[in-house]
């Protein structure tokens, strides 16, 4: 048409249009488009299969809305397997989908909320397993505790474990230190850390959450039961968060980190990098919040429990070793979120990585060692015996000396003496004397061991004595009294 107008040529305008001069000229003499033309596609070209029981299928989504199609066509099958077959499931589900948009009952309505500066910080857990991380080549298992300003969208995270307090009370302090600025209300899910009253079981803010907020002075709030969505801001930022983690992962050519402290450093990075963004209204935020006037609380809890005779400490439900020097002793447990500091006398004697859970044990062999191979008829029925095989190399060792012709209590002393060794040299070293050793097909002994162990005596060079030259120095000031 708009080709008509300049020329008047119908076929030349139809050319111009890719279509046939018939065509064109019939679109011409109506003066409408094709899309004017369809007509809404209102009739079955097939029967409808379900129209014999469609009735009885609406009866029940009115008194049951939860019912789900595909439980309904299954039982539609049970009732009726000569009237319907399984490939009819997906047009089953079409048509309960267009009766419920259609005829069913009322949906849930999510009311977008306007958010004020400086009003609210959410806190939550999210998995970190899915980035894939390593360090130093082994799988690193992770969540991040993350907290964002509802208004700025700012957020910041700190590397954790588990969903607990101490994880909790890191994650919060870092973003209120770093921010040096409170909001009125922190909010958080119905997670375990804060809204769990670990004695009773009971929902109710834990002590210690309530202790903790009351320290930066925010108001704690949570959500209802099962209500994620009125977390919805944080909530839809760990998506964004970790697609950003997995690009950086993607320029950076490698998920492998030296260490822990290493790989979170990197993820702060990351994180800063994503707030530069929102630096705008960060500062609409920060000025309608409050100044920190508080210290940092200690990201541990404190517990005093007694060294028993075995060289153990119960802590949270597990069993961990401790040097035998302290059995008797009554010592200061610093729980964190990630380790164990072990105090006596006001000293840090011990630093223990953490268990998960409960029901666990961490022996380490360099605490009782000694006692052990003082006392060798223990070690068959020891209960944390499997523990005193550091690695599968020292393993095969003992089987080796187990299938020798010793006696069971000599194959273990002179495993013991091996392990003895370990513990006051390196366990590399001693683990690599014993690959030499089995590999030779040799039956490794605690002498042989040692032999190879033993660090070899330095030699002293033969230097000559050193001569000092003075002419130098009487040169330089005989030139200079020349000069002067």
């Amino acid at each position: 048409m708009e080709e008509m107008a300049k020329h008047g040529k119908v076929g030349l305008s139809a050319a111009k249009s890719g279509m046939g001069r018939n065509t064109a000229a019939k679109y011409l003499r109506i003066e409408e488009l094709p899309s004017q033309l369809q007509r809404a596609h209102t009739w079955r070209t097939r029967p409808d299969p379900f129209s014999g029981d469609w009735e009885d299928v609406k009866d029940r989504l009115r008194d049951a809305p939860e019912l789900e199609a595909k439980a309904l066509f299954e039982d539609l099958l049970d009732r009726k397997p000569e009237t319907y077959y399984e490939g009819q499931v997906r047009t089953f589900q079409r048509r309960v989908k267009q009766w419920r948009a259609k005829e069913g009952p009322p949906k849930e309505v999510f009311f977008c909320q306007q958010h004020r500066p400086g009003e609210i910080m959410q806190t939550d857990f999210t998995f970190g397993n899915e980035l894939v991380i390593t360090i130093a080549g082994d799988p690193f298992p992770h969540l991040f505790c993350r907290s964002v300003l509802t208004f700025s969208d700012t957020s910041f995270s700190t590397l954790c474990r588990s969903e607990s307090m101490p994880a909790l009370k890191r994650g919060v302090q870092r973003a209120v230190f770093l921010l040096g600025r409170v909001p009125e209300f922190h909010q958080t899910d119905n997670s375990t850390a804060a809204t769990h009253d670990l004695r009773t079981g009971l929902r109710g803010f834990n002590e210690e959450y309530l202790a903790l907020m009351r320290h930066l002075d925010m108001k704690p709030r949570t959500t209802g039961v099962g209500k994620k969505e009125q977390n919805g801001d944080i909530e839809a930022s760990h998506g964004a968060f970790k697609r950003s983690l997995k690009q950086h992962l993607l320029l950076r050519r490698s998920r492998d980190f030296e260490s822990v402290e290493v790989y979170e450093v990197w993820v702060q990075e990351v994180e800063d990098k994503r707030n530069r963004l929102r630096q705008k209204r960060l500062r609409q935020d920060l000025a309608a919040m409050r100044p920190l006037q508080v210290d940092r609380l200690p990201e541990y809890k404190e517990i005093d429990v007694r060294v028993t005779i075995w060289s153990t400490i119960p802590v949270r439900r597990n069993i961990y070793s401790v040097p035998s020097r302290l059995i008797g002793e009554k010592v200061n447990v610093r729980v964190y979120e990630d380790r164990l500091e072990v105090v006596y006398g006001g000293e840090v004697q011990l630093t223990i990585g953490r268990m998960l859970g409960g029901g666990g044990h961490r022996i380490n062999y360099r605490h009782v060692i000694d006692s052990l191979v003082r006392k060798p008829g223990a070690f068959s029925r020891y209960r944390y015996r499997q523990e005193l095989f550091p690695t599968l190399t020292f393993r095969r060792a003992y089987d080796a000396l187990r299938e020798s012709r010793h006696s069971e209590r000599q194959a273990d002393l002179e495993y013991l003496r091996i392990l003895q060794i370990a513990s006051q040299t390196m366990e590399s070293e001693v683990q690599a004397a014993l690959e030499l050793l089995l590999n030779a097909g040799d039956v490794p002994r605690a002498v042989q061991v040692r032999e190879l162990v033993k660090p070899s005596s330095p030699e002293v060079p033969d230097l000559p004595a050193l001569v000092v030259d003075l002419n130098g120095y009487d040169k330089l000031l005989g030139e200079e009294r020349e000069v002067a």
